[in-house]
């Protein structure tokens, strides 16, 4: 890592001494010192190397999320029976792209638990049914309702988790060829595969097959 870089420059580490332009430990000559002391603190006049300022930002990164144990967990205390995961005997179908992108009419399925003001919220509990949002609809309409992650940043900004500003400017600047006239939502944490295969996978591939679709993008979260 050099000093000056944009990495050094980010203000996600307190209480690191900084440079007179900014920089975490940096000379002028664009090298960095460390303290005879050992690692500095505020106010005393000395700096550290730019490595222990990249070990203060990875030591306070949140640790991986175990999200299969996590699933589990959330199914168990919602009364279910210990979690199956599927497995397919045949392999996925693989379908071309038709066309670059810039020609293509996209459509989206969230399962994010995304829906419109004035539509009924989703259910936690195998809740299949799903949610036609038009795709000219102002991002301030739409809610999101979900057991099974933290809904915070979904809700200051929907786009996270449902990116339809995004995809609208690309439209715009014809990197996409067009949208469709819905996208599409789902709750997400939905126990039985069967009623996901046999109820909601159905009725929205006759959904985006009726909106003439040429490729869909999947939104997990």
């Amino acid at each position: 890592l050099r000093a000056g870089s944009d990495f050094d420059s980010h203000r996600a580490v307190s209480g690191v001494p900084r440079g007179p332009h900014g920089r975490v430990g940096a000379t002028g000559r664009g090298t960095a010192r460390a303290s005879p002391k050992g690692p500095s603190t505020p106010g005393e006049g000395s700096t550290v190397t730019e490595q222990s300022a990249v070990e203060v930002i990875v030591e306070r990164r949140q640790a991986p999320i175990d999200y299969i144990d996590r699933t589990r967990e959330q199914y168990s205390g919602l009364g279910y029976p210990p979690y199956a995961w599927t497995h397919s005997e045949d392999a996925p179908p693989w379908t071309e792209v038709p066309g670059p992108l810039s020609e293509l009419r996209l459509g989206v399925i969230a399962t994010g638990g995304i829906y419109r003001a004035g539509q009924t919220a989703f259910t936690y509990k195998d809740d299949t049914t799903y949610r036609a949002i038009p795709t000219d609809v102002a991002a301030e309409e739409l809610r999101a309702t979900h057991f099974a992650y933290d809904l915070t940043d979904a809700r200051d900004d929907i786009n996270v988790v449902f990116p339809i500003d995004t995809l609208r400017a690309l439209a715009a600047e014809g990197r996409v060829g067009e949208l469709g006239p819905n996208f599409y939502t789902c709750m997400g944490g939905i126990y039985s595969q069967r009623r996901v295969s046999e109820e909601l996978a159905p009725a929205l591939v006759e959904r985006c097959r009726a909106d003439e679709l040429d490729v869909v993008l999947l939104v997990p979260v």
